[in-house]
């Protein structure tokens, strides 16, 4: 199901002029892999800065991030140069001293998942699932069902997105974004999907936010079919949803009523009613 919503995507960069274009692999179209900072270093190089070699990544010190908290928390070690690709890991490493104390950066807020999906991202310009070359399609996850009834799948990526915008790292936003619309859900499941973007990314985001509103404001007669009370409570918990659809909902009306008006069809006009001469 949220395979329709690159249509979306679509009419988006139509009606806003966004520069939100997705070459295949999921990166953004004429971008350079990495950020602002320089080219990550599985790139190709660029005009920005010469192409650094990898070892010099893998010889730099070794930094130790402390994912989670509690009974959650997990220890991950990543070589200092890659993570300084990401304008946040820079800040951070930059408050690091040649005197012996410990490279450790706090992340016991984030969960373990889509920080090893970004770290995965860093060492190798991917993370699994990828997409099939050619094809809107993900490898196959043979521990995972066809069809995303609960959401889980189109999370996976929604959190890998999120945290690469808290990082810097567009491209792998674009890789992510790109990735969403390869699942095939169920209503329930993008309701959650739904939910999870409503929470946690800006109001003014265009890659995946927008498109959301636009997928159930072209589609809500059948998938509240499906999830009619799921859909009303998350109408009700982000009242910014129901809005954005409902806006959404009006707006085409009203494109389809002035097309109408541009282009009436023959025989279309509203007519009086024929009363029968026939006696009761």
């Amino acid at each position: 199901m949220s395979e329709e919503i690159a249509a979306s995507v679509e009419e988006l960069r139509s009606n806003t002029g966004a520069d939100v274009e997705m070459a295949e692999g999921g990166e953004a179209e004429g971008s350079t892999a990495g950020n602002e900072g320089g080219d990550l270093p599985f790139a190709e190089g660029g005009d920005v800065a010469p192409r650094i070699s990898y070892v010099t990544y893998l010889t730099s010190p070794i930094v130790t991030l402390v994912v989670g908290s509690g009974e959650s928390e997990t220890i991950l070690t990543a070589h200092q140069a890659l993570l300084a690709q990401s304008p946040f890991f820079a800040d951070a490493c930059a408050a690091f001293t040649d005197d012996g104390s410990p490279r450790q950066i706090d992340l016991s807020s984030e969960e373990i998942d889509p920080i090893g999906c970004f770290l995965e991202f860093l060492y190798t310009g991917d993370y699994f699932p990828k997409k099939l070359p050619g094809q809107r399609i993900l490898e196959p996850d043979l521990t995972l069902p066809a069809v995303d009834e609960s959401g889980e799948q189109l999370l996976k990526h929604a959190r890998v997105y999120t945290i690469a915008e808290k990082f810097g790292i567009e491209k792998l936003k674009s890789l992510a974004s790109s990735k969403i619309h390869c699942v095939n859900s169920t209503a329930k499941g993008e309701i959650t999907y739904a939910r999870y973007i409503y929470q946690y990314t800006n109001a003014d985001d265009i890659n995946v936010r927008a498109p959301v509103a636009n997928f159930w404001a072209t589609r809500s007669h059948t998938l509240r079919a499906e999830a009619e009370a799921e859909f009303r409570s998350l109408c009700l918990e982000f009242p910014q949803f129901g809005y954005d659809v409902l806006t959404r909902v009006l707006d085409e009306k009203l494109k389809r009523e002035r097309n109408e008006k541009l282009h009436p069809a023959q025989g279309s006009g509203r007519k009086r009613p024929r009363f029968s001469n026939v006696a009761v």
